[in-house]
């Protein structure tokens, strides 16, 4: 059976007549932020203070848009007889995010902890240059990364927590050790008050 004439006019009416009397919802963007997942990629933000230097992100950066320069230094021995240290120093840690495809890998690979996923997405620039972030720019994103999720409550505690955790008892116990130990009545230099 042939289609009546003008039943697409009426079909497509119909849906402006539906779209024109659902109530719309307008999201205030720049006042409220969005709900974005917990795995959102954004851009990348650099821990500088866990980065070693191993150069492992730019290794294995499919893209090759991770630029790193470092230089080596040395330390004087801490005892006689002892060997000189030597230890990386970041000179330059620049990501070209023009290049990047956000992958991820970088992060993933990072053995130190020093690359974090941050939700910020608001970083367009007029000019492609710009895009090449250094590690200024790369420590701002730092301070929009979330904390990670809390543990589950029955979980054991880090083994980290925990030493630190051992150490700070056994400080606490030698101060007051050393309070009781001290004749009351008299200051540190052995004088009354």
């Amino acid at each position: 059976m042939p289609p009546l004439p003008g039943s697409g006019l009426a079909k497509g009416l119909a849906v402006t007549l539906r779209t024109m009397t659902r109530k719309t919802v307008t999201e205030q963007y720049p006042e409220v932020q969005p709900e974005l997942p917990p795995r959102s990629r954004g851009v990348i933000g650099l821990f500088e203070e866990n980065c070693t230097v191993c150069m492992l992100c730019a290794r294995e950066c499919p893209d090759w848009c991770i630029y790193i320069d470092s230089h080596k230094e040395t330390s004087p021995p801490v005892a006689p007889g002892g060997r000189e240290r030597s230890r990386n120093v970041l000179d330059r840690f620049a990501i070209d995010f023009s290049l990047c495809m956000y992958c991820g890998i970088c992060i993933e690979v990072c053995p130190f902890d020093a690359l974090f996923w941050s939700p910020e997405f608001e970083y367009a620039e007029t000019d492609i240059h710009e895009l090449t972030h250094e590690r200024d720019k790369l420590r701002e994103w730092m301070w929009t990364v979330p904390e990670p999720p809390a543990l589950d409550p029955a979980a054991e505690e880090p083994k980290e927590i925990a030493a630190a955790r051992k150490a700070a008892d056994k400080l606490a116990a030698q101060l007051a050790q050393e309070q009781r130990e001290q004749p009351s009545g008299q200051d540190e230099n052995g004088g009354t008050p």
